[in-house]
């Protein structure tokens, strides 16, 4: 539905050229959600406003259903625009205007009458579950449900895209939850696109299809999620995983000779994590038998990315060196991701 071709966008401040996006290459599929992560300043929020044109590319081409954004006339470029909603961090909402006069907004040149204006503002905030704060003013609704006035808001025109530019960045994780699950469900009941930005992994857990990970102004990764979280490439994507699972903390208790981190000559820590589809198999047990070995499970973290587990655990190996290098050769046979954290078998 998107296509990104070599798209750069530049600016000058001062006499410093800054490249917020380098030669970015996407394609985002019909009714997929989509995100975009990166820290403050890696180009993300500029990127996403060159979808619409918001932020007019310095080189490269925008495709939308085929048809080249970047080539258009205004006037056609404004009709195309229509089909794009878009929602942010700080809500954007009228303050002097009610819940049902912000959400009729969009509506003011859509040619509809009175009554079919009314019904479709009426199904709209029934749709976000604002239908009982229609005359309820910004000022008296939380981050939650102003965030819900602006995703009505967004969809009034019948939008194919939604873009949510940082749109769960301001709320607390409560609220985040129940935002995402209404994208989620939005997605579904509408079939409409979602291309969410964001500088949170959690976020991108809970909701994407495929991800993009920026960093200064390129796009240096991407892919579905499962792949990325299972076997993340760049540093900065282990970064953004690491903040989202506990096997990290690791290498933070070793380095502080935590009383769980001591072993005896012999034994080596090691961290395992799962690389395909399925954490179902009895691994441990196995190893254990197989290879006569004790394994001491330290601590794991096992979740759901989309509706496939995901999991990794960190554990003590105790036998002999041979056995416990069986062991490990057998798990990597198996598509599990072994890293010997702390070695004492030579000892």
């Amino acid at each position: 539905m998107i296509e990104l071709r070599n798209i750069n966008k530049s600016f000058t401040s001062g006499s410093k050229l800054i490249e917020a996006a380098k030669d970015v290459n996407l394609k985002i599929e019909d009714g997929e959600i989509f995100g975009i992560i990166g820290y403050s300043g890696a180009g993300k929020s500029t990127l996403v406003r060159c979808i619409n044109l918001l932020e007019r590319p310095t080189s490269g081409q925008v495709f939308f259903d085929d048809i080249e954004l970047t080539a258009l006339k205004p006037s056609q470029l404004r009709k195309e625009r229509e089909n794009i909603g878009m929602i942010f961090q700080q809500f954007n909402l009228f303050p002097s205007r009610t819940v049902y006069q912000n959400v009729a907004y969009p509506l003011k040149h859509s040619g509809l009458s009175k009554k079919d204006k009314k019904a479709k503002i009426e199904d709209l905030l029934k749709l976000v579950e604002l239908d009982n704060k229609t005359k309820a003013y910004p000022s008296q609704l939380s981050g939650g449900q102003k965030q819900r006035v602006a995703i009505a808001r967004a969809l009034a025109s019948n939008p194919k895209i939604l873009l949510c530019d940082e749109a769960t960045s301001s709320l607390d994780p409560q609220t985040t939850h129940s935002i995402l699950n209404l994208l989620k469900s939005l997605n579904k009941k509408l079939g409409i696109t979602i291309i969410l930005i964001t500088h949170e992994m959690n976020v991108i857990k809970e909701i994407c299809d495929r991800v993009a990970v920026m960093e200064n102004g390129s796009v240096v990764e991407s892919g579905d999620v499962f792949t990325i979280f299972a076997s993340p490439i760049q540093p900065i994507t282990k970064e953004f995983i690491d903040t989202t699972s506990n096997l990290s903390k690791i290498h933070q208790l070793i380095e502080e000779e935590a009383a769980i981190t001591k072993i005896q000559p012999g034994e080596c820590i090691v961290k395992f994590k799962y690389l395909i589809r399925s954490s179902s198999e009895a691994l441990v047990s196995t190893i254990s038998q197989l290879y006569h070995i004790d394994v001491n499970i330290i601590f794991g973290n096992v979740e759901l990315i989309g509706s496939e587990p995901l999991g990794g655990l960190v554990s003590i190996l105790s036998g002999k060196s041979e056995d416990i290098e069986g062991a490990l050769e057998y798990l990597r046979n198996k598509n599990v991701g072994v890293e010997v954290i702390l070695d004492a078998r030579n000892i």
